[in-house]
This record gives C-alpha cells, structure tokens and sequence, in this order.
C-alpha cells in the first residue's frame, strides 16, 4: 500500500515507497537565485487612490460597459466565489454569444506582467483595460465615444469619476474608464505559501511539494517559468522541440507577419495556475498534470514519468493563492 512518511530529523521523505532526501537550506537558495516573491507594490501603483480604485472595480462589475448590458470584465474573470480570475472555460463567450478564439488569462497579479494579452499586443493593464469594450466579440460596444456617452448617462458615475480624477475638468472620458479600471487590477494581488518559502520558512512547504520544486528545476521548466510570475514576461514558440496539435492560431505572428513570430506565444504566469484551467492560449488542455506532461514534450523533448508529473503538479499548487487555495 502507498504511504507517506516525513521523518523530520533526517529530511526522509517517502512517497510511494520511493525515498527522496531533501536538503531544504540548498533547495531554498536554489529557488532564490531563480524565482522572487510578490514585491509590495505593482508596477503603476503609486498614483492609485481609494475613490480610483472603488471606481474601477464598480467599473469592472458593470455590465452597462457592454453593448446590450450582458457582458462586464468579471464576466471572464470571476473573482468571486473563489474564482482566480477567470471563468474555467476553454474559450469565453461575449455580450452576443459569440465565442472567442483565446483561453481568458487571469488578471490576478497581472500588473506584474511586462505585457499583456497571449500576444502582448498591450504594454499594460491600462492598455488592456481598453481592448475588450471594444472588442467586437467581447464586450460589443462600436467606439470610444459611444462607451463615454453611455457612463456620462448614468448619473451615480458623475461624482465618482470627480472624486477619482479631481485634476481633470472632463473625467469621464475613455482613458480615465481604464485607468480605474487597472487602478483596481493593481489590488489584485495573491501571496502563495511558495513567497512564504522564498522568504525563508522551510515549513511552508511540504516535502513533496519541496521535492516537486526541486524537479520543476532539474527538468528545467526555468528556462521559461522563472522571476517573480514564473513567466508572463517572455514569449516563446509553443512547440519548441515538438509541434503542438493546433496550429490554426499562429500566435504573434498573426500582428507581426514575421516569419519567426509562428506559434509565438507570451509564456503564461505560474501564479494560482492549479486555479485556472483548462490551460494554453486555446483552452484544449484539460488538466494540470496533462499540461506538465504536454509542455516536456512541446518545450522540452522530454517525457516526463507519472512520477515527475505529480511532484511537479504538487509545487505548482502551492503558488495559489492562499484565500482560495484547495
């Protein structure tokens, strides 16, 4: 029968009767020189205040942003309910019901990104705040002026938008809708136990979950998934060593017309990724584990075995956020 033993005094570690020694002082410095904790503040945050961060998460709530009144930003990125920012759906449909082509990523965190979007065609969440209200499949609406006339119609927006931008004479305007907006998604913020590791508390993890870090570094996920996201700021060909299934979506390449830019894709953050599946740009793989094994193959060229899988699936859940970690 499989058992699990840990023996604290020798750093024995027993799973499935295969015996693993941790040294958790090496690994710590290991995972130090590679990965950092969540810093304090994002990237922006300095000129947010209360009245611009209520203003966009009312803002972010609201259906009214959308051309028939159906769609608002949480409607793809749930953050209620223990949702991590995202609806679990491979593929997210929009204020017509239309269906869109690309995995809805989180926005947990998503400040820290050094751009956003699968094809980082946005240099920040301001820039990102913008796409989808006029994104015909997403939230519908025609033009800017059209999403300006529609919140200078609605009477509680006027002082809140005062109070959120008291320096401009017109605050209700399409920049500022954004700006509140990313105001908010800087407050999204999610301390896993892994910064409580990084941080120097050996305890935060168990040895299992040490031993998954441990071979998350030795089959060299790091080589994409490092810094303080575990990714989210480089791209990358998915298919690097084998060719994903896929290809109808060409990733980069479709804004760039370079030829090099094929399946170029962002490398998605790590961060509350047990959270937010299914998983890839086109939502097609399911699990978590089916994403650890397909990613040695596609990036890699390595077949990961059952156990490799489990330990490395057992690290990635400690990077979830701890107010809704399962």
């Amino acid at each position: 029968m499989k058992y699990i033993i840990n023996i604290v005094m020798t750093g024995l570690f027993l799973a499935g009767n295969v015996a693993y020694a941790i040294d958790s002082d090496r690994l710590l410095r290991k995972a130090q020189d590679i990965f950092e904790p969540l810093p304090d503040t994002m990237p922006g945050e300095e000129k947010d205040t209360p009245a611009r961060i209520a203003l966009g998460k009312k803002l972010f709530f609201d259906k009214r942003l959308s051309i028939n009144n159906t769609q608002s930003c949480a409607s793809c990125h749930k953050l209620e309910n223990g949702f991590a920012g995202v609806d679990n759906l491979p593929v997210s449909p929009g204020a017509k019901g239309q269906v869109g082509t690309r995995n809805s990523p989180t926005v947990l965190n998503a400040g820290w990104q050094d751009s956003q979007f699968w094809d980082g065609r946005a240099e920040n969440l301001v820039e990102q705040a913008k796409g989808p209200i006029l994104n015909p499949i997403e939230m519908g609406m025609p033009d800017e002026a059209s999403v300006v006339k529609k919140i200078q119609g609605i009477t509680e927006y006027h002082s809140a938008f005062s109070s959120a931008f008291p320096n401009n004479k017109q605050a209700i305007t399409y920049q500022n809708i954004a700006e509140a907006i990313a105001s908010f998604e800087r407050t999204l913020k999610t301390p896993s136990r892994f910064d409580d590791f990084l941080k120097g508390n050996k305890k935060a993890l168990t040895q299992i979950e040490q031993q998954g870090l441990a071979t998350f570094i030795k089959v060299n996920c790091v080589s994409c998934h490092d810094g303080v996201l575990l990714g989210g700021g480089t791209f990358e060909k998915l298919g690097k060593e084998n060719p994903y299934s896929n290809q109808s979506d060409q990733g980069v390449y479709a804004i760039s017309n370079d030829e090099e830019d094929r399946m170029v894709f962002k490398v998605a953050s790590l961060r509350n990724v047990a959270l937010t599946a299914p998983y890839f740009h086109d939502g097609k793989i399911a699990t978590l584990s089916e994403a650890v094994r397909a990613m040695g193959k596609l990036q890699l060229d390595q077949d990961l075995t059952d156990r490799q899988v489990r330990e490395i699936t057992s690290f990635l859940k400690t990077l979830s956020d701890k107010n809704r970690e399962k």
